[in-house]
């Protein structure tokens, strides 16, 4: 059950990079995705923050490309993205520095105000790059905000996004990062 709801989390993440639905993806794939994130938050690529976001992302995929023993300029099929994301990031050691600095820098773009919080219109925009919609957005922030508050934290989507990309835990909070599964 675990392993399966991980291999779906993971199917749901490769479509979130090939917005083009060519069935593969490449490093210019996942910065299409950071692309799309700046946009949405009218962040500049030069920028500090969005800097860190395409070094993050270029990091991430430097980690998948080498968990397969790859070339960081060939495509990745599906399953081989799932087992270069299992391998580096669920199995190996590479999240906390790799992958968490880079879901990081895409929490960050989403505290508009600078005093850790977002809101559900900054989560919305994050979830429109990712191809989300309002409804779905909305349900998971809804399910993210166990608190409450009206606001997540920039440290709860952090969290949330290590649930989703690498727990198993079928009750963790972070399975609905991009709304239902």
């Amino acid at each position: 059950m675990a392993i399966d709801l991980l291999n779906h989390k993971l199917d749901r993440a490769f479509d979130h990079i090939d917005a083009a639905g060519r069935g593969v993806v490449d490093r210019e794939d996942l910065l299409g995705l950071g692309a799309r994130i700046l946009v949405g938050f009218g962040e500049s690529p030069t920028s500090v923050t969005g800097s860190a976001l395409v070094d993050g992302f270029d990091r991430v995929w430097a980690e998948l490309s080498a968990a397969l023993g790859r070339d960081e300029d060939v495509d990745m099929s599906r399953e081989d993205f799932a087992l270069a994301m299992t391998a580096a990031f669920v199995k190996g050691d590479r999240y906390a520095p790799v992958f968490g600095p880079a879901a990081a820098a895409v929490a960050g773009l989403c505290d508009r105000g600078g005093d850790g919080y977002a809101g559900p219109e900054e989560f919305r925009t994050l979830l429109a790059a990712f191809g989300t919609g309002h409804d779905d957005a909305d349900a998971a922030f809804d399910r993210l905000d166990t608190t409450g508050r009206g606001v997540l934290t920039v440290d709860e989507l952090v969290r949330a996004a290590r649930d989703f990309y690498t727990g198993e835990d079928p009750e963790a909070p972070g399975n609905w990062l991009f709304g239902p599964l």
